[in-house]
């Protein structure tokens, strides 16, 4: 018998990693590794108000920790990362580790001549529905936000109203139609009132009016932003129930667990939690009872692809689907990480989509597209996304911050 002796390649290294923060209308935290083979990977580690911290937290703590690092070995260097800083998890440090992990599996993906799906087991669907964002002031300026979403092809919409009584709320764009009530580039939060109260009077008579104008087809999505108890979640889950909403979002805190199991037994209204999540320890007791019907981690702010695949699995055994959060401040680089996921994973639910500026588009050249109400990576090796320097340079960083929330007496509420 002939025996071949094939000699082993060099392993390849990694060479160096560059950290760029950027504002084209948002900031933007991103890293590029690049190997001794010359192949480049993008990771996003934007954590909106805190974008700073985790660019520290990349440049001084884990890039000196990466060269001459073998870049096709993610697993072990996600949990080398992880396990290895003995201070674990939270978003600034997930942010970080997601970075280093989707540079990664983009490097992999290039190297293998592939669009990333592919390496995660190939389209379990044609592409991703995909909602978008409508709001208004008023009844009709939501109304007509609404159309506005259907006109640029979306076919499930998230709806936000304002509150009578209140200056200003949450993800209701401001009067002058400059970007919204989330104040970017500014040196102090926002300080918005809020009653609670108020909502719970005003959010379903908002639904059955939408539902009334467009009928019962069109999905509709709602987000309470964390800021109810779990008895007012119950309470406006039960009074969304005419109305069937495809979900109530982050009705309460997440993070006393247990919480939803009383919302669970006083609603069949589908419930959506995660988006401030960054570990699956997060969400033991939800997906173990069954309690939510769509977790929301992003990939950025979870660790990256590695763990966020691992957490899309275990819920598919309790019958949960997997529905990343996607907002204007993730990059088009986590998105794009996302939409790799989102097309793989046999339990994927729906892809939030708020799209990006003009001018983040030119600083990070995609090839995924939104056509029909759905989105799709693209066929392009990795990613599918770069990064322009030379646009990147034209827009440094700005300090911003999300708005904080008082009731009338002057309490501190919840985001």
């Amino acid at each position: 018998m002939c025996h071949r002796h094939h000699r082993r390649r060099p392993p390849v290294k990694i060479t160096d990693a560059t950290v760029s923060v950027t504002c084209p209308g948002r900031n933007f935290v991103t890293l590029r590794i690049t190997t001794d083979e010359g192949v480049t990977g993008l990771g996003d580690a934007t954590l909106n108000g805190r974008e700073l911290a985790v660019a520290s937290y990349l440049g001084d703590h884990l890039v000196p920790l990466l060269t001459g690092r073998d870049p096709h070995r993610i697993e072990d260097t996600w949990q080398y990362l992880y396990r290895g800083a003995y201070w674990r998890r939270g978003p600034v440090t997930m942010a970080a580790i997601a970075a280093v992990d989707v540079a990664l599996w983009d490097i992999k993906a290039k190297v293998a001549g592939l669009p990333l799906y592919q390496l995660l087991g190939g389209a379990s669907r044609d592409r991703l529905t995909a909602y978008g964002h409508a709001d208004g002031r008023d009844l009709p300026e939501l109304l007509d936000s609404v159309r506005a979403r259907l006109a640029q092809g979306y076919r499930a919409v998230r709806v936000q109203s304002g509150i009578p009584g209140l200056r200003a709320v949450y993800g209701v764009h401001a009067p002058d139609g400059g970007g919204g009530t989330v104040p970017h580039q500014q040196d102090r939060p926002l300080v918005e009132d809020w009653d609670t109260d108020a909502y719970l009077r005003h959010i379903p008579t908002v639904l059955e009016a939408v539902r009334a104008e467009f009928g019962p087809e069109l999905p509709l999505l709602h987000d309470a932003h964390h800021r109810l108890t779990p008895v007012q979640a119950a309470r406006l889950g039960k009074d969304l129930e005419p109305y069937r909403p495809f979900w109530l979002e982050d009705c309460t805190p997440a993070e006393n667990q247990e919480a939803l199991r009383l919302v669970r037994r006083a609603t069949t209204t589908p419930l959506a939690i995660g988006e401030v999540f960054n570990s699956v320890f997060d969400y033991r007791t939800l997906l173990a009872e069954q309690l939510v019907d769509h977790v929301r981690s992003s990939v950025t702010h979870f660790g990256g692809l590695t763990p966020l695949r691992k957490l899309f699995d275990l819920a598919a055994l309790y019958q949960v689907k997997g529905s990343t959060h996607g907002p204007e401040d993730i990059s088009p680089v986590g998105l794009a990480a996302a939409l790799h996921l989102g097309l793989a994973v046999h339990n994927f639910g729906i892809q939030e989509y708020a799209g990006h500026s003009a001018a983040t588009r030119e600083v990070f050249p995609a090839a995924y597209t939104f056509t029909d109400g759905g989105l799709h990576p693209g066929e392009a090796p990795g990613l599918g996304v770069d990064l322009d320097d030379a646009a990147a340079a034209r827009h440094p960083y700005r300090r911003s911050y999300l708005p904080v929330n008082r009731l009338a007496d002057g309490t501190v509420h919840d985001w």
